[in-house]
């Protein structure tokens, strides 16, 4: 066996197990936010169990899931599924706290975007810097975008 194929065996494990770490990492990460949501909401749910309507019906209720979506983090795409909260009272609405409506990446990411302006990655750079980061999964981060947090 020469010292190449070896060095080259070094490699693959060393890539394969940071994929598989990476992986594991993501996972956690995605299972610790899906826990959280649901004890925001079982929190809000017990807080408003004796609001009651005059028939005796409960006024906050679950109500299954919201479509999944997928949250960009550091550590790449965490598919998540947000309960649903279904609250009867006039003009009251649940908003997770954790997980407002319409994020799709995570403030520390807006954050990475003008901290690697600053270090000196040009506009056309970002993809290959971020896919770096992120993964090749990171969408959602095109130059358009970019331009856009960077001015913010």
């Amino acid at each position: 066996m020469s010292k190449d194929n070896v060095f080259g065996l070094e490699n693959r494990i060393t890539e394969e197990s940071r994929s598989h770490s990476d992986e594991l990492c993501r996972e956690g990460a995605r299972r610790l936010l899906q826990a959280a949501l649901e004890d925001e909401v079982a929190e809000h749910i017990k807080r408003s169990a004796d609001l009651r309507d005059e028939d005796g019906q409960r006024q906050v209720v679950r109500n299954g899931y919201m479509p999944q979506r997928n949250l960009l983090s550091g550590v790449g795409p965490l598919s998540i599924k947000q309960p649903r909260v279904h609250d009867r009272r006039e003009g009251q609405r649940f908003t997770n706290k954790i997980l407002p409506p319409f994020m799709r990446r995570l403030p520390s990411i807006d954050a990475l975007i003008p901290a690697l302006y600053l270090k000196g990655i040009s506009t056309g750079d970002f993809s290959e810097a971020l896919t770096a980061i992120l993964g090749p999964n990171a969408a959602g981060l095109s130059p358009t975008n970019i331009v856009r947090l960077k001015e913010s």
